[in-house]
């Protein structure tokens, strides 16, 4: 019963601990809804995000770093399972993020929109769009 009792804690504890930044993520979501509702409510429209490529660029430099420090922070553990063996499956919670990051990286690369001169161009429309309802 005592063993049964203390797995079950542990379980709970695991699922709370990787459960809360999905109920933060959802609540930041729900947060966002409701602005977007209360300016739809008075005619207003949310600023429009910039899409030009530059958070896919921040995400894929944060992911990949984040996994390459993890994959030489694991790199040890090898040596302190076994002498012979350094690399092992554990490696895979840092190669996961590290080629997420760099698979960011590289889509960022091939969908950025380059002018003959090398310079981005803007696809942000010149003026704002006005809903049909306030036309």
């Amino acid at each position: 019963m005592n063993d049964a009792v203390e797995a079950l804690a542990i379980g709970l504890a695991v699922t709370m601990i990787f459960s809360i930044p999905f109920v933060f993520f959802a609540f930041i979501r729900y947060l966002r809804y409701k602005e977007t509702i209360a300016l739809a409510e008075r005619g207003l429209l949310r600023e429009s995000e910039s899409k030009n490529g530059r958070g896919t660029m921040r995400w894929g430099v944060v992911l990949t770093f984040v996994g390459f420090a993890l994959v030489l922070g694991l790199l040890p553990v090898g040596l302190l399972m076994n002498e012979e063996m350094l690399l092992g499956p554990w490696l895979l919670l840092g190669c996961l993020p590290m080629f997420f990051g760099m698979s960011l990286l590289v889509i960022y690369a091939l969908t950025r929109n380059d002018d003959q001169n090398g310079q981005v161009r803007n696809n942000e429309p010149t003026d704002d769009p006005i809903p049909p309802h306030k036309q």
